[in-house]
């Protein structure tokens, strides 16, 4: 008799129903635009020309659309939360830029096959539940020759250490793959690489720039809503364990010699041109 348990696969459809609730929760945008540096060196890093066709997927509140928009491509911004894609439109509006602002999940985009020249994505697709589908659609949307650049926290970087020390507090769904694995050149590469005629991984940092720990701590705490939802969802002993050990965490990481906080962390900007 085959004794081997059988282990369930996770409940996609759930997970993303409270993942939709914990980013519209705070006021993601907060964080959001001090991180605008990433989504410019990214648009770079991809080379994106004018009026190339341009895909931003898990868009927040549009980092990596505005800085395509402002080399002239027509870029077509996404979310499934429809209040981060307002921001983004609220942005973009201010600058005068002319965007597509559109409700769509990267596990289903509701777009051909082969439609964009580029596609982006600034720490947003690493939070969809289901890689290997968030990597085919993307993968399907872009034309031959065409390429994929992302910007992902790596496991082993201030905020990936942030995701497990939350963990630690309050555990993910069963069987849920971290969200840090899209930073791990060897996870992209299984996703990318058999579609891909050239791959590139660079590793580089961005740096938290705050008051202090307690100040950092405060904005996370208010605004970003995984660790919104975490105290949230924690007792007041919880949430006081929770605080220390964040507060601690920031303080290890902090090179800012007491003139305001300054906090590196790792990221991974990856390019992939397909075949």
């Amino acid at each position: 008799m085959n004794t081997t348990p059988i282990t369930a696969s996770p409940d996609y459809a759930a997970i993303k129903q409270r993942q939709q609730a914990t980013w519209a929760s705070g006021d993601y945008a907060v964080v959001g635009t001090t991180l605008q540096i990433v989504g410019e060196q990214l648009v770079e890093a991809a080379d994106v020309r004018a009026d190339e066709l341009v895909l931003d997927v898990a868009a927040g509140n549009g980092n990596a659309t505005l800085a395509a928009a402002c080399r002239y491509a027509r870029v077509t911004s996404t979310d499934y939360v429809g209040a981060l894609l307002d921001k983004g439109r609220q942005r973009a509006e201010a600058e005068g830029l002319a965007v597509h602002f559109e409700v769509a999940d990267v596990e289903a985009l509701p777009f051909e096959a082969g439609s964009f020249d580029v596609v982006l994505s600034t720490f947003g697709v690493m939070f969809a539940p289901d890689h290997a589908t968030s990597a085919r659609e993307m993968l399907r949307v872009v034309r031959p020759g065409g390429r994929i650049a992302l910007a992902n926290w790596t496991p082993e970087g201030f905020i990936g250490q942030l995701f497990k020390t939350l963990g630690k507090h309050l555990p993910p769904p069963a069987g849920l793959r971290s969200p840090a694995l899209w930073g791990s050149e060897a996870h992209i590469t299984a996703l990318f690489g058999p579609s891909a005629s050239d791959l590139r991984v660079e590793r580089k940092h961005f740096n938290f720039r705050y008051r202090s720990a307690e100040h950092f701590l405060q904005v996370f705490k208010t605004y970003y809503g995984p660790t919104h939802k975490a105290f949230a969802a924690l007792g007041d002993e919880a949430g006081a364990a929770l605080e220390r050990d964040i507060l601690a965490l920031t303080k290890e990481h902090d090179i800012g010699g007491g003139r305001g906080l300054v906090v590196p962390s790792e990221y991974a900007e990856i390019v992939v041109t397909l075949a």
